[in-house]
């Protein structure tokens, strides 16, 4: 299926760039977002994850094997220098033609060479009228990858989830935005440091953000 792309370039276009997906319809989606493990390294239950890692040749997908998600701690003071590890995605998910569109779409925005590896996480944080999701526990950090993709898949009753990028940590943000369901945001982690605000509901009930994040190189490592 080829591409089309609606893009808009910012004042950062080569570093940073923003667009919206028009050969993904982010509804195949959300049903995959209803079945995600509890993220077992935070507390307070608000974040579900999975993570697969993956190489995009000749337009196809090939699936790596399993391994663990490592920082350092420069990078990840809350969880760095920790072996995660999360449950792959699930095959009927990597199987649809909207999620190859993505990994495809994100390589090829990249330039990333044929045999780099992509890891995607598939990420739900949830909010309650008692309690925030945080999106970014972390707070301003770099992941310590190349390049890094934020697709928006859905958000259900919630205010907040504001996407930042930083040109320096102590610095005002160059880049705030909401990102709607079906746009990706395209970002150098050299050269960047990024952070997404906490979430509570609209109104009195549970509220949710879906998002996949891909990475390239993949920060996973074998056992």
């Amino acid at each position: 299926m080829q591409q089309v792309w609606e893009s808009t370039e910012l004042e950062y276009a080569f570093l940073f760039t923003l667009k919206k997906v028009n050969s993904i319809n982010s509804a195949g989606f959300k049903t995959f977002f209803n079945n995600l493990p509890t993220d077992p390294y935070l507390k307070g239950n608000y974040r579900s994850r999975r993570l697969s890692r993956f190489i995009a040749a000749e337009d196809k997908l090939i699936k790596l094997p399993h391994g663990y998600l490592f920082q350092g701690k420069d990078y990840n003071p809350l969880l760095g220098d920790i072996k995660r590890e999360f449950a792959e995605l699930e095959d009927g998910l990597v199987e649809l033609d909207i999620f190859k569109n993505l990994v495809l779409a994100f390589s090829e925005s990249c330039k990333l060479h044929p045999e780099a590896e992509i890891g995607v996480h598939q990420i739900r944080t949830i909010c309650s009228p008692h309690n925030l999701g945080n999106p970014a526990p972390e707070g301003i950090h770099q992941d310590g990858t190349d390049f890094i993709g934020i697709f928006s898949v859905n958000r259900e009753n919630i205010q907040g989830g504001e996407t930042h990028l930083y040109t320096a940590k102590k610095e005002k943000p160059v880049f705030s935005k909401t990102l709607n369901s079906g746009e990706l945001l395209l970002v150098n982690d050299h050269e960047f440091f990024h952070f997404t605000t906490p979430i509570k509901p609209q109104i009195e009930a549970k509220g949710s953000r879906d998002v996949f994040v891909l990475t390239s190189p993949s920060l996973l490592i074998n056992y």
